[in-house]
């Protein structure tokens, strides 16, 4: 068959998904428009409740997005002007804008060349960095368990147990994931996570939650993601923001996480054929000892930038669907440049021109995911 003619394999298949899950998602969404209740329905506190069982965690505050998640988590501990929040250098820039947004500075910190989290000894490298520099004082650390995987959280925890910090995991690729035995949702004081619809668990539209073990910071994101309201509408106790999600995407959500652990198992599953098609052919992701990934984001490593493209022209010619996350460093971006101290973070900074993303959702066929390596090593290999 004709390379223009071969079917194409897309990225990510939100319409195969759609059609599997048929009536249910339906009848979810029917039942909303029956009742009318379009904010802050019963499905939300249906959700928040079915997320908090599903990770393991007390507190579910459902939110408008995984942005407005990290915000609110961070304004809840008063963080702002005159603050360093730690956070790695090789993720979205949604990590990096809220504390900048808040007033405070985002101090980046590189991260492991295999697993892509963050690098601990960096970590420590920095916060003594700043400590020295004397101009901020450190007040968190934001983990990112980037393309499904767990950052290391021990470790995390550990640091921030010494020098006093509050710890927000960044979960925004990664819910479902688990790190030995247990899935994420409480390994730091907060976690955030995105129901962006390309995400392991996506809804139709922006969408977010944030997780708790404490009950007043759970109460406090309640009064936050709602304008700062007191008991009633009309009582304003802080300044807030409308960060609350929308009755239909959590309609979605519920019809969607009834199938969610299977389809976590179909990623795996995926993850595995890659594994061992591209073995010695390009550097397969490095997986997180004692974790379960929840792969939002299959990312091989090839050997220079002209072999990345020469890879993704291939792939593309053959109708594959690829992507590239992310193509340079959050402080190599203008809108950080001002904030950034100028400290090389090489891994970080050599990533971008290497990797590449691979499809993986539970609607690929194990002939599409051979179809895909096979491509992808025959244009390495020639």
């Amino acid at each position: 068959m004709d390379a223009v003619t071969l079917p194409p394999i897309p990225f990510l298949d939100l319409k195969a998904q759609q059609a599997r899950l048929g009536p249910g998602l339906r009848q979810r969404l029917d039942k909303v428009l029956a009742h009318g209740q379009f904010i802050l329905g019963p499905e939300v506190t249906e959700l928040e409740g079915k997320l908090a069982a599903f990770c393991g965690a007390k507190h579910c505050v459902t939110v408008s997005s995984g942005t407005d998640a990290l915000q609110i988590a961070l304004m809840a501990e008063g963080i702002g002007r005159g603050n360093a929040v730690f956070l790695p250098a090789f993720t979205y820039t949604a990590t990096a804008e809220v504390p900048l947004l808040l007033g405070a500075t985002p101090v980046f910190v590189d991260v492991d060349p295999r697993t892509f989290q963050i690098d601990l000894a960096s970590l420590r490298t920095r916060i003594a960095q700043v400590k020295q520099a004397g101009k901020l004082k450190p007040r968190a650390i934001i983990g990112v368990d980037l393309f499904g995987q767990p950052a290391d959280w021990a470790g995390i925890r550990a640091i921030a147990a010494e020098e006093e910090l509050f710890t927000l995991d960044d979960c925004a690729q990664s819910f479902g994931a688990a790190q030995d035995g247990d899935r994420l949702g409480k390994a730091a004081d907060a976690t955030a996570t995105s129901f962006f619809p390309s995400k392991p668990l996506g809804a139709y539209g922006d969408g977010g939650a944030l997780f708790t073990e404490s009950d007043e910071r759970a109460a406090l994101y309640r009064s936050l993601r709602t304008h700062g309201e007191g008991t009633t509408r009309y009582e304003v106790l802080r300044i807030g923001m409308n960060g609350r999600l929308d009755t239909m995407q959590a309609a979605v959500l519920l019809a969607k996480l009834e199938v969610f652990e299977g389809e976590i198992a179909r990623r795996e599953e995926i993850s595995r054929i890659y594994d061992a098609e591209l073995a010695g052919v390009v550097e397969t992701p490095a997986r997180v000892p004692g974790a379960q990934s929840a792969w939002a984001v299959y990312s091989v490593l090839l050997r220079d930038t002209a072999q990345r493209e020469a890879a993704r022209a291939a792939l593309q010619a053959a109708n594959v669907g690829n992507a590239v996350y992310y193509p340079r460093a959050l402080h190599q971006q203008p809108a950080y440049a001002a904030c950034h101290d100028g400290a090389a973070l090489p891994v970080a900074e050599s990533l971008g021109g290497r990797i590449l993303a691979l499809p993986i959702h539970p609607d690929l066929t194990d002939d599409q995911a051979l179809r895909t390596a096979a491509t992808l090593r025959e244009a390495v290999t020639a």
